[in-house]
């Protein structure tokens, strides 16, 4: 497997992404934008770029801050994905740089594009969904589901899937609802699947770590989501 980092430019700000892909897979691939938590790329979305990668796909986990900038508290993520999510426009053009970014790397199908995420990503992976991009699939993964234009939910092109806890404080049950609500108001093709007994940051295992009680790892929760998006996928890209 080749894993290593992607230079890639928004506007005047250099990204650094971590791109892995099988070198041995021959012919064109499927390609998959990861968006991190608001910590920014750590251990986490790059071992899921890595599983991706065995299993075919080329995936990209993106930079969201420029220059591969990363957060050590919670505090200071807050603040970089304040600073991120303040102005549209530029944060849609963030993710869309990344995206355009792995759609340019060799062997790479442009048609069979997927953008997935975690908390902040999932939001970012939603919102480059809005702004109409050549996206096939979009899943979400605890991400949040507050929309700055809601309206522009029908400009999204792929299946989209939220996986979300059903006792994440972060994300309740009106968030939810009114997310889809406004869905019901489009012609995507869309679903939400909540797991109970969980909470916030469930798809990472070092999440009790950082002593929130508002976050966990569920390893059910985990694995069921990670294989509903891989049905996604396989809706989505075909075999």
């Amino acid at each position: 497997m080749q894993t290593g980092t992607l230079e890639y430019r928004d506007g005047a700000t250099t990204c650094k992404g971590y791109l892995a892909r099988d070198e041995k897979q021959t012919g064109a691939r499927p390609g998959v934008v990861l968006f991190p938590e608001a910590f920014g790329i750590g251990e986490h979305v790059m071992e899921r770029a890595r599983r991706l990668a065995g299993l075919g796909f080329v995936a990209l986990a993106a930079d969201p801050y420029g220059d591969g900038k990363t957060a050590n508290d919670l505090p200071s993520a807050i603040g970089l994905m304040g600073a991120v999510r303040s102005d549209l426009n530029v944060w849609r053009a963030r993710a869309r740089a990344a995206l355009d970014a792995l759609a340019a790397q060799q062997g790479v199908d442009k048609a069979k594009l997927a953008a997935i995420g975690y908390c902040f990503g999932g939001s970012t992976s939603i919102e480059l969904g809005r702004s109409g991009a050549p996206l096939a699939a979009i899943v979400s993964f605890h991400g949040g589901l507050e929309c700055p234009k809601p309206e522009d939910s029908a400009n999204i092109k792929a299946r989209v899937l939220v996986c979300t806890g059903a006792d994440d404080p972060m994300i309740p049950p009106a968030q939810v609802a009114t997310f889809e609500e406004q869905m019901r108001k489009t012609k995507v093709d869309w679903q939400v699947q909540m797991y109970g007994g969980t909470v916030h940051s469930f798809t990472n295992p070092d999440a009790d770590k950082l002593g929130n009680p508002a976050l966990a790892y569920n390893p059910a929760a985990d694995k069921r989501s990670w294989k509903a998006m891989l049905d996604l996928f396989g809706e989505a890209f075909g075999s």
